[in-house]
């Protein structure tokens, strides 16, 4: 399955986004500006020993986001804990827009295999689950 269908695959709903936002064009993507931001929340069920590994993978990859100008710096949360057979590791961000996920350089989606092949299948949950979710609270102004 690739990346947009698995972070499309559950929406839940919560989400920050960050009321002072200006959207920038992201570099190398088309029509960049026609398309709302998309804020996604995205499981990761980590196989046991790779807890570091997977947020080493996740820090490289926010520094390409951010260098190629695909998600704004703010919200950018996170979380980890346990859950029944291992933990569980949450990543909130908001990419610029819509389009995004399915027009990632190269490096990013090498980044999305490796991610993967940090997590497993768990209590009848894909190893990496997501989706995009609307803010609720605060609202949106």
């Amino acid at each position: 399955m690739n990346m947009k269908v698995t972070l499309r695959v559950i929406a839940l709903g919560l989400a920050v986004l960050s009321s002072g936002c200006v959207s920038v064009k992201p570099a190398g993507t088309k029509d960049a500006g026609t398309s709302p931001p998309e804020t996604v929340f995205v499981t990761f069920h980590v196989k046991a020993g790779k807890e570091a590994e997977l947020i080493q993978v996740l820090a490289e990859t926010w520094e390409i986001y951010r260098r190629q100008k695909l998600v704004f710096a703010e919200p950018h949360l996170i979380l980890q804990g346990p859950e029944q057979g291992g933990t569980r590791i949450v990543e909130i961000f908001t990419w610029v827009n819509h389009k995004i996920p399915d027009q990632v350089p190269a490096s990013v989606r090498i980044k999305w295999t490796r991610m993967q092949a940090l997590c497993e299948e768990r209590d009848g949950h894909q190893g990496l689950e997501g989706g995009e979710v609307q803010r609720i609270l605060p609202p949106v102004k």
